[in-house]
This record gives C-alpha cells, sequence and structure tokens, in this order.
C-alpha cells in the first residue's frame, strides 16, 4: 500500500483550502430613529446596538443550518483572536472577499456571548465614511441586517431539505447588509451603562431612502 508523503499531504491540504467557498448568512436588524437618538446620547455620541449575531441548529432563509458546535468554536476562536483585540471588524454591505478592507470597515464587535442557541453580540459603529453612511441609516429607520461571512463547505441535511456548514468553517467578520436571511434576529440600540433591557423596533422599509441619504452623505463630505 502506498504511503503519503508529506508534500502528498500537503497538496492535499492546500487543495482542501481551494474548495472552501465564501459562505455568507444574513440576520435581519431594525431600529427606530428615537432609539437611534438615544443610544447616542446615552453613549457619549457613539452609536452601540446589541442583539443576535447568528443563530445555531437552526435553518435560515438561505436553507443553511449552522450546528452549534462549530458556531461555538468559530465564535470563541474569533472572540479571543478578534474582539480580545479590538480588531473584530466589519464592512458595510456584503463583501465578496475572504479579506476586510480597512478602507470600507463600518463597525466593531465589542463583545460576544451565548443565550440559548443565538449567538449575541454588542457593536459599536464607527465614524468612519461607511460608519456614517450607517449612521444615517438607521436614523432614516432603513430596515438593515448582520451578516456573518466566512470560509467553508456546506452539505446537505441528513434528513430534509437544506444545507449544513461543515466542520471546515472558518469566521471572518460579521457585516451590515441590507438584506436579511434568519428569521427573528434584529439588533438593537444598547445604552452600555444602563441596565439589560433591549427595546423593540419597527420597521420602515422605505428602501428608496438609501441613495438618497448616501448622496447626501457624500454633498456634505
Amino acid at each position: 500500500m502506498d504511503k503519503k508523503t508529506p508534500r502528498t499531504e500537503t497538496r492535499n491540504n492546500d487543495e482542501e483550502k481551494l474548495m472552501k467557498d465564501l459562505i455568507v448568512d444574513y440576520i435581519p436588524f431594525e431600529i427606530t430613529p428615537e432609539q437611534i437618538n438615544e443610544s447616542i446620547k446615552q453613549n457619549g455620541g457613539k452609536l452601540v446596538v446589541h442583539g443576535v449575531l447568528q443563530r445555531a441548529n437552526a435553518k435560515n432563509q438561505n436553507g443553511r443550518v449552522y450546528p452549534r458546535e462549530i458556531l461555538e468554536r468559530e465564535s470563541g476562536k474569533y472572540t479571543k483572536e478578534f474582539v480580545a483585540q479590538k480588531r473584530a471588524l466589519g464592512e458595510l454591505d456584503h463583501p465578496e472577499s475572504s479579506v476586510v478592507n480597512l478602507q470600507n470597515v463600518s463597525h466593531n464587535v465589542t463583545e460576544m456571548h451565548w443565550e440559548g442557541d443565538n449567538l449575541v453580540g454588542t457593536v459599536e459603529v464607527l465614524g468612519t465614511p461607511s460608519g456614517n453612511i450607517l449612521k444615517e441609516l438607521f436614523k432614516a429607520g432603513i430596515k438593515l441586517g448582520i451578516s456573518s461571512r466566512g470560509m467553508g463547505s456546506v452539505q446537505p441535511m441528513q434528513e430534509g431539505d437544506g444545507q449544513q456548514v461543515g466542520k471546515d468553517f472558518e469566521l471572518i467578520a460579521f457585516d451590515f447588509v441590507s438584506n436579511p436571511s434568519t428569521h427573528g434576529a434584529f439588533l438593537y440600540p444598547l445604552k452600555e451603562s444602563v441596565g439589560n433591557e433591549v427595546p423593540t423596533g419597527r420597521t420602515c422599509g422605505e428602501y428608496c431612502k438609501v441613495e438618497s441619504i448616501i448622496n447626501d452623505i457624500i454633498r456634505e463630505g
């Protein structure tokens, strides 16, 4: 029987990495302008939001399921390597890349924890060009989502329709997007120094405002 040489094993590992795809999944996110203004006032001018970042063991609108053990492993690694070092940066809208582009950064995840099968986190909107656009979209009542971005593979579910995210999944970032895919998970403004009560938002749904808001910000800049 032939034995694999170290070079062969290295080549096979490289091939496995090349087979990974960019996996993007969204979670709805909505807040009111009043809640935005209150959050900014309570946090010294910063906009801080809190809510579900991703959900384990539940099929999302893309038909994918993240097993709890995989999402728990990756969130733990992400917390240690990025959140704890204050570099858990994300972008506005979904980049088709496995690398976070600093020019498009809009926010930073400041903490994450588990509540049942929900991965919950706190996010600070930054004063960058993309962060300012994000803040204005929130203030206008535009419905947005938070989206996980990672590399990995998916396999068909053993029972029923849909796909299961594979063990090779690697979490890259959480981005703000306009097309959410996970039911019932919203981010809300958070008062950092006050209790744990999270206010309820409402849907605006007026997506036609987005282009006008972005153009106004660009002109003001």
